[in-house]
């Protein structure tokens, strides 16, 4: 499949493609350049969301801020009411990436909604996440595709979210965009076999999963997740969670811990992430703040990815 494809060459340099098509005789140049230079073939990229950047000034110095703090990327949500040209003009300004959007309205709207004008809102605003995440140069949507609760059946989620997001596979693939769906505490979804037979239901390469690592670990064990679902994952978001705390203190203050300090088991999941090839984004989804707190951020996901990234 396509995607495979190209994710297992991101981060590749362009000297280390030459060195090996020329053969043994490019190694003394390869040995010249700085390991700065020489990007590992399994390369996490680390973005946070826009959001958790602190403080009422301007995008372009929220994302000097981000940029300084170590990040390689912002996703924005959608839709919005920041202005494109802002965006994109501190997009070039700082060097920093946008590889993708956040559907805005995935819980006020859901597209299993019994109300067919809410589905109609949920579908005119995904439509737009697509056409925005294009603009912006980004490759991928995160959706909630559904939510079940005491008056929303899980049937009527599985048939109608598919049908609701089904509509907009194909300006997705016209214009390479990724629809990707977040594990999320949504009572839907709950195994990875079924996630993985939800995803290739809609038999495009431009469905698949934000997987989230941290929402993960109150139901299962993040690195099972991620060998089942495979070349499906086009994103990570990061976080962690600690189910003693979650047994001593309630269960979301499970999420009270640092990215590191709970029970994700990193190791397990940097395995698990080589064992199916994934290299791109890693995306914190934490409590932000200011320099201080995401200098701190963007160190641990560092630390976390230490074997990946070396």
């Amino acid at each position: 499949m396509h995607e495979i494809n190209r994710r297992e060459f991101i981060g590749q340099s362009t000297m280390l493609t030459a060195g090996i098509t020329a053969g043994i005789t490019a190694l003394p140049a390869l040995a010249a350049l700085s390991p700065q230079q020489i990007q590992p073939t399994q390369r996490i990229l680390k973005a946070l969301k826009f959001g958790m950047i602190a403080g009422n000034a301007s995008i372009l110095e929220k994302f000097t801020l981000a940029k300084s703090c170590g990040f390689d990327g912002v996703e924005m949500d959608s839709p919005s009411n920041w202005n494109l040209q802002e965006v994109l003009d501190a997009k070039e300004a700082t060097g920093l990436q946008i590889p993708g959007v956040v559907l805005s309205s995935h819980w006020s709207k859901p597209f299993n909604h019994p109300e067919e004008q809410v589905r109609k809102e949920a579908s005119k605003s995904l439509d737009q996440a697509i056409k925005d995440c294009n603009a912006l140069g980004g490759t991928s949507v995160l959706v909630v595709p559904a939510v079940v609760n005491a008056s929303m059946g899980y049937e009527e989620a599985y048939e109608l979210s598919q049908i609701e997001i089904g509509r907009h596979v194909p300006t997705a693939e016209s214009l390479d965009i990724s629809i990707a769906f977040e594990n999320v505490w949504n009572n839907f979804l709950l195994s990875p076999i079924e996630a993985s037979r939800y995803v290739d239901e809609f038999d495009s390469d431009h469905v698949g999963w934000y997987f989230d690592i941290g929402n993960l670990v109150n139901f299962g064990y993040p690195d099972q997740w991620i060998r089942t679902l495979g070349h499906r994952i086009k994103k990570l978001d990061v976080k962690d969670f600690s189910r003693q705390k979650r047994n001593d203190e309630g269960l979301w203050k499970g999420f009270s811990v640092k990215i590191g300090d709970g029970d994700s088991d990193w190791d397990s999941v940097c395995e698990a992430i080589k064992d199916i090839k994934y290299s791109g984004w890693a995306t914190a989804e934490v409590g932000g703040g200011d320099r201080e707190r995401l200098t701190e951020i963007a160190s641990r996901m560092d630390t976390v990815f230490k074997p990946l990234n070396g």
